[in-house]
């Protein structure tokens, strides 16, 4: 095996190890966030306004302790990530790659400072947003650091279909839109909008959708009451955006697999299934919290899925 060969051996061991951590990150994360708000307690949801006036529910010391040694070793391998991905010489595109995970840490680790409450919103996003964004990068890092993933960015010509055409640039927009929309019901604590499967209690929602230009969505959050329109208008969005993407990224997805075999299109269906049906389980029980942790973390796994559909050959 050549120096080469053995540095991204160690490399794709590393990036996939980061993967796993930082995907341990994001369930943590989630579980801090939804326990806090009292998600899964005994008078759930109750539990929020209690939370929202002031008095957080109880989280275990030890889950907090588990995210930050978590968190720690992820920053940690990051640096070695970069470390062996540039010396002696650059292994590109690895060493690019890893050098913008190990900035997302860091960025990250300097908004933990502010969210000590978990009621500010755009600190609470970006810690949301960029963990999912954190399991991607450090899946693409472990791609990258592969033989097909070398060769592939080496000789960069596209294989005919399987590049993604305007279906699939669709489907990927729809995607990110509903993964934010989701977001914002989380830390905008906005379940209470929506209790049900088949409909919010409130006004007609096509309708409510027009309040949505009219809510600060970065604004303190208030308790919601069910039919509130601000969150059932979120809740109805992200719902319409996540069907729209497993029908129409689901399909270009299969459109891929059928001529050429594209070697990301199976995991990628499978994962948009999944991801639906976690949503669905999600609401149908009520919020169970596991449920809501494992939806979190399907969205994680599904990003990354559809980043490395989008940019196989």
């Amino acid at each position: 095996m050549t120096d080469e060969a053995a540095r991204l051996a160690r490399l794709r061991r590393v990036g996939w190890a980061l993967t796993c951590l930082c995907l341990a990150v994001v369930g943590l994360s989630a579980w801090l966030r939804f326990a806090g708000a009292g998600l899964g307690c005994a008078d759930w949801p109750g539990c929020y306004a209690a939370f929202l006036g002031g008095a957080p529910h109880g989280v275990p010391a030890g889950v907090r302790i588990a995210h930050r040694l978590v968190a720690t070793l992820a920053l940690l391998l990051a640096v070695l990530a970069v470390w062996h991905s540039r010396r002696p010489a650059p292994l590109q595109p690895v060493a690019a790659r890893a050098v913008v995970l190990l900035g997302l840490m860091l960025v990250l680790s300097v908004v933990g400072i502010w969210s000590a409450d978990p009621r500010r919103v755009p600190v609470a996003l970006a810690n949301l947003l960029g963990g999912l964004v954190l399991v991607v990068l450090a899946h693409r890092v472990a791609l990258a650091a592969s033989p097909q993933g070398a060769a592939g960015i080496a000789s960069p010509a596209p294989v005919p279909g399987r590049r993604p055409g305007l279906l699939g640039r669709t489907g990927l927009g729809l995607l990110a839109a509903a993964v934010l929309a989701g977001a914002f019901i989380g830390v905008r604590y906005a379940a209470t909008a929506c209790l049900s499967l088949t409909g919010c209690g409130g006004p007609d929602m096509v309708a409510a959708l027009g309040v949505l230009a009219d809510v600060d969505l970065l604004a303190s959050p208030t308790v919601t009451p069910p039919g509130d329109a601000g969150g059932a208008a979120l809740h109805l969005l992200h719902r319409l955006l996540g069907f729209a993407a497993l029908l129409v990224l689901g399909t270009a997805a299969w459109r891929s697999w059928r001529p050429s075999r594209h070697p990301g299109a199976l995991p990628l269906i499978a994962l948009l299934a999944v991801e639906t049906l976690l949503g669905l389980a999600t609401v149908a029980s009520g919020y169970s919290i596991w449920l809501a942790v494992a939806h979190n973390v399907g969205a994680a796994l599904l990003l990354a899925a559809a980043a490395a559909w989008r940019a196989s050959r």
